[in-house]
Parts: C-alpha cells; structure tokens; sequence
C-alpha cells in the first residue's frame, strides 16, 4: 500500500518565507496545508506554489486568534508537525502599533500553541528573527550571544520564542526548533513568488528593485560614516529558498534535536548596502539612483551570523551568493509588474 504523507501545517504559508518553504517541504515529500489569513499576503500564491511544485496544497483561511477555529481546524486533520510563520513582520509599524503587533504575534502564537497541545500535536518549526539579538553584540552571531531586542518586532519574536521553549520544557514530549533569520533576501528562481509588501517595502532589496524599475525615485541609505569599507552598513543577506531549505533540514531533524534548539540561518557573511546596490545594477541592467540620509536609531554597523551550528547538526548551508539573490529578485520584480495588480 502506498505510503501516507506526513501532514504540516504551515501557518502564513501564502507569504514571503512561507510560500518558499511549501515548495520545499513538497519537494520532500509532505502533504502542505496552509493556514493564511490574508491580511498580507494573495490567495492567487496558493496556486503559483502549486504550479512550481506540482503538486496540490489546501487552504486554510482563518486566524491564529481565532479559538474556535483552530480547534475545528485541528479537529478535522492530524498534522504530524506545524511550521509557524505567521505574523505581522514590519519594524517601523510595530514601533507604531506596538498592541497590534503583541496581539497578533504574540497572543496568536500562544492560541496556536494551546490548541497543538490541545490536539495533540507535539512538534514546531517557528520562524523567528536575528533581531532578537543585542545591539552590544560583535559579530559573528552565536545562539549563545546575548538577546537585547530593541522593537516590538524583535521583542515579540524573542517572547514566542520563550513561551514555546518554557512549553516545550514543562512537556517532555514536544521538540520545537526555533529558526533565527538574518535577512532574507530574493525569490524563487521561477519568477512566480517572492515578496509582495503591501505600499512602500521597509526591507532592502525590493526597495532597490522598484527603484530599478523605476517606480521608486531612488533609495535612502541611511548613513555612509559607519565603520565598514564602504561607511554603509552590513548585513548578512540570505537567499529565500535557502531559508526555506532550513525549515525542512529542521522539520527532518526535529526528533534527534534536544526538545528546544535555536539555529541561526544566515550565509556567515555580510555585504553592505552599496554592495547590494552595485549588484543589483548588474543584475538588472538598470540603474538605481541613491541619496546618502541619517543614520536610523539602532542601527548597527556590521550584522552576520555564525551558522556553524545549522551545518554541523542540520547539515544545512546557505548555497546561493549575492549575485543570485539579486537575479532572482530582479526575476520575480519582472513578472509580477507585468500581472494585474490585484492578483
């Protein structure tokens, strides 16, 4: 008889990092149900991710707030692990609505987190952030360097993280890895997904690609009399896919791991911001204007991650250099301005 799939979970799997990390985790083989409730994100991804991969996932279009909706959820299907991304993601808004940001991040996770023990359901990959680290941090990160968070953001990310490891602690049947991005960057190298902010993007990249394709003006870089090679700041870009391969090298190793382990996913490296705009220029052909503005409040001058550990115990590298991540930003910033924009 054939074998049954083993059924994940993702939660905001329509969005940037959970799209990419569907494609993967039905390239290894897993049945994928989504749990999305659109607010940042286009059900039309559902079917792109579909298209890339080949192969069916189901939505699920609900809220991790929502009580009775997760345990009807839960109720109809055993999944046998949920990978958690969803969360609102912008620093800027969360220093604005800060009880937003705490209510949905925060209180959703610990909802979600209740109706897994609820179900029965033992095991978790959750999404978390490099912001959750210090600012009195020298580079190269370790997990073991201290946290500091300095925006709700980061604040809620590092309060998920400790209400599931105190969880997993006090249940010594769970294992949960808890996954620390450094910046991730791209798309998928089909064109068909990658990062969709609504209005003005907050992060690098997809500012310099509508800047490329000249929808934007030019890019603000905030402060070049920093002490790096060029005076702007570094930072460890990540390829997207690449990330989305952590999650499944994580989900495959969860049952060996101790019951909680922080892995950092970062290239080891960093390039800085003129460096990610000289890249771009090449990748796209197009240039892409700049004015030198003030340093933001807590901005640090150099950012990267010692990955070690996700190699030595997940057996998971970053393979993809800043050339690619440009490209296949560049890639996806084509195909999507030639879409509608409501799709």
């Amino acid at each position: 008889m054939p074998s049954i799939s083993p059924a994940i979970l993702v939660t905001g799997g329509t969005g940037y990092i959970g799209s990419h990390a569907c494609v993967e985790l039905l390239a290894a083989g897993y049945a994928i149900h989504v749990l999305d409730n659109l607010c940042n994100s286009r059900r039309s991804v559902q079917g792109r991710i579909e298209r890339i991969a080949g192969k069916a996932i189901t939505l699920h279009e609900g809220d991790i707030r929502d009580r009775a909706f997760l345990k009807d959820l839960f109720a109809v299907r055993r999944f046998d692990a949920v990978v958690h991304f969803a969360g609102l993601k912008a620093v800027g808004e969360s220093v604005e609505k800060p009880e937003l940001y705490f209510d949905n991040n925060v209180r959703g996770s610990g909802m979600l987190l209740a109706a897994m023990q609820e179900a029965g359901v033992r095991r978790m990959v959750f999404s978390s952030s490099a912001t959750v680290y210090g600012e009195t941090n020298t580079p190269p990160f370790t997990e073991d360097a201290a946290t500091g968070p300095v925006n709700p953001y980061g604040q809620n990310k590092l309060a998920v993280e400790q209400m599931l490891a105190d969880h997993a602690r006090r249940h010594e049947d769970w294992r949960v890895a808890l996954l620390r991005y450094f910046n991730p960057v791209g798309a998928h190298e089909s064109g068909l997904i990658g990062e969709d902010p609504n209005g003005i993007p907050n992060n690098l990249m997809p500012y310099v690609s509508l800047v490329a394709a000249g929808r934007l003006k030019e890019l603000s870089v905030f402060g070049n009399d920093f002490e790096t090679a060029d005076g702007t700041g570094v930072r460890d870009y990540v390829h997207v896919a690449d990330l989305a391969a952590g999650h499944v090298a994580a989900l495959n190793a969860l049952d060996r791991l101790p019951p909680v382990r922080i892995f950092n996913l970062g290239t080891g490296r960093g390039y800085s911001v003129l460096d990610v705009v000289k890249e771009f220029e090449r990748a796209s052909g197009r240039a892409v204007p700049y004015r030198i503005a003030p340093r933001r409040p807590g901005d640090v001058a150099v950012s990267y991650a010692d990955a070690a550990r996700a190699a030595r115990e997940l057996d998971w590298r970053a393979g993809r250099g800043l050339a690619t991540m440009c490209r296949d930003a560049w890639r996806w910033q084509q195909w999507r301005a030639a879409q509608p924009a409501e799709l």
